[in-house]
């Protein structure tokens, strides 16, 4: 088993499905993903770079994609979204959409597909 299954089988039932659900289109969304753990946190790999971590914390969930640009690019697309630099939060009862979460790891992909978009100027 991987870090971020283990970090699923810690959960209880109900956040495990939130966790998972993201997870589960993440990995619908690219193939070939290894797991790994990033910033001590579980993380999805993409090339071995870190691709998204999802965790669950005591007020929100947090979604961690490794940049600080990516939050920003996609709340300007998605809208309403709770965001700081490097990281996107929600609640259970208001959960990303599966697009939402297909727009972050497409932005986060692109990031990691070529490097020069990290050192890019900060949308907004």
């Amino acid at each position: 088993m991987g870090t971020v299954d283990d970090y699923l089988d810690e959960l209880d039932p109900a956040d495990r499905a939130v966790v998972a659900h993201v997870y589960d289109v993440v990995q619908a969304t690219v193939p070939d993903l290894e797991q790994g753990k990033s910033y001590g946190m579980p993380a999805l790999l993409y090339r071995g770079k870190a691709l998204i971590s999802v965790m669950r914390t005591r007020k929100h969930f947090g979604v961690y994609p490794y940049s600080g640009r990516v939050p920003a690019i996609v709340a300007e697309s998605v809208g309403d979204l709770d965001y700081d630099k490097g990281t996107i939060r929600f609640q259970p009862e208001r959960p990303l959409s599966d697009d939402t979460i297909r727009a972050i790891v497409a932005a986060r992909v692109a990031e990691i597909d070529d490097p020069s978009l990290r050192r890019g100027t900060q949308p907004g």
